[in-house]
């Protein structure tokens, strides 16, 4: 407007050409103004944006950081609580691996809500999600039922000594999803709590008490008598064996090369190991006092003439 009132006679030409001009000038002054604005809008906008994404994404990261601070600070006080309570081990490893694997579901999910995501949507894909993976990682779910039917029938419990699908050892943690058994090499060997749930399972520490087996090989022509009174000797050495149930000594099969002889005695849980290798090397070394022949394997040869 102020091009137009300062504008001359001779400036301004043929009338018509004047006003075509002056309004292309306005219509062009206009389209860069209100450009300039909407780019300041969108830049201020843009920068507002994103300093709200920014406190939110710091805020995300703090209450996950605080979180899991404060997990730590939960599991470590349930198992106080539990420990200070008369509760079966297995019961007690079972909860503190299903709070804090509930208690990490949870961070996320407050996680995800302060990042701006609707929670019912994100529970709607989750739901949605789960049922997918549900159906594809089905055995886990079929090991959360197992570990459920572990505590609750307790064919074995944390500690006990057992024999399952060719595993043996000591029961250490029954978790959510498996068991784990620590074997005499020290090996940890983790079994589905699914397959422990139908597996056959042989528990050694149900009971007090475990026997003891040898079976023993002796040369044919040895005194069977002398056999038994030098076993019973070698019991009878070892405090360790219990009397009641009564050692058992017995002739057990006529073998090609020797005569097999079974001793069976009874001892506590924790002194299997011992009375059984002890035993072996006290028969050995008693028997060779004795005189007590073992015998190696033989093959007799009838020539023809």
């Amino acid at each position: 407007m102020i091009w137009l009132l300062s504008a001359t006679p001779d400036s301004l030409g043929h009338p018509a050409d004047s006003l075509r001009n002056i309004a292309r000038t306005i219509v062009q002054d206009v389209t860069t103004t209100q450009g300039l604005d909407k780019l300041q809008n969108a830049a201020q906008s843009l920068i507002e944006h994103g300093i709200s994404l920014g406190l939110r994404i710091l805020a995300a990261l703090a209450i996950f950081i605080i979180g899991r601070f404060a997990i730590r600070l939960v599991n470590h006080l349930i198992k106080r609580i539990l420990n200070s309570r008369d509760i079966d081990p297995s019961v007690k490893s079972f909860l503190e691996s299903f709070i804090n694997v509930t208690l990490l579901v949870l961070l996320i999910i407050a996680v995800v809500s302060k990042l701006g995501i609707e929670t019912t949507s994100f529970a709607a894909l989750l739901a949605s999600f789960g049922v997918a993976v549900g159906m594809a990682l089905s055995g886990n779910l079929q090991n959360f039922a197992g570990g459920i039917l572990i505590l609750i029938f307790r064919p074995y419990t944390v500690d006990d000594y057992v024999n399952v699908q060719d595993v043996e050892g000591t029961v250490t943690s029954i978790q959510i999803f498996h068991t784990i058994i620590r074997t005499y090499k020290g090996t940890n060997v983790y079994i589905p709590n699914g397959q422990m749930s139908n597996a056959l399972i042989k528990n050694y520490s149900k009971e007090p008490l475990r026997m003891v087996e040898w079976i023993v090989s002796v040369e044919y022509g040895e005194d069977i008598k002398k056999v038994e009174d030098t076993v019973s000797e070698v019991i009878k050495a070892d405090s360790r064996i219990q009397t009641v149930p009564k050692p058992y000594v017995a002739v057990k099969e006529l073998a090609e090369s020797s005569v097999n002889i079974t001793i069976r005695v009874w001892t506590e849980i924790a002194n299997y190991w011992g009375v059984y290798f002890d035993g072996n090397k006290r028969i050995y070394e008693t028997f060779n006092e004795k005189g007590i022949n073992f015998p190696f394997p033989q093959l007799t040869i009838h020539q023809g003439t």
